[in-house]
């Protein structure tokens, strides 16, 4: 069965950097859509970023365009998720999902759209 392990999280300061892996076993990451949600105390888990399987196009949370980048390395199985002058906003457990078969472009914002959701890594952020 799928499973997924989210790593790379920590604290950090405002404006540093960290970049996130999510290892998969049981699936190969070239084949699926992949999402990056976080969920911060007191809040709904928020879209963040995705990388479709389809077209291979990518989708940003308006919050995090320009400061955040999603990517994958086939040969790892590894998907990561680059995260560049990061703000206190941003502090929250990071977890990554598989897309589920019926993901497409259109609802590529949904928690529901995805599946197989790993542990979490946390990120925090102090001004």
């Amino acid at each position: 069965q799928v499973q997924l392990l989210e790593t790379g999280g920590g604290l950090v300061q405002a404006g540093d950097s960290l970049r996130l892996s999510c290892a998969a076993s049981g699936l190969t990451y070239s084949r699926y859509t992949m999402g990056w949600f976080r969920q911060a105390p007191g809040k709904e888990r928020q879209f963040v970023a995705v990388l479709s399987s389809y077209d291979s196009s990518t989708y940003y949370a308006d919050s995090v365009k320009g400061r955040f980048t999603i990517s994958r390395d086939n040969g790892k199985n590894t998907v990561y998720l680059q995260m560049n002058s990061l703000k206190p906003e941003d502090t929250a457990v990071y977890y990554c999902a598989v897309g589920q078969p019926t993901y497409y472009n259109g609802n590529y914002g949904r928690p529901g759209a995805y599946s197989n959701w790993g542990q979490g890594t946390q990120v925090t952020v102090s001004s």
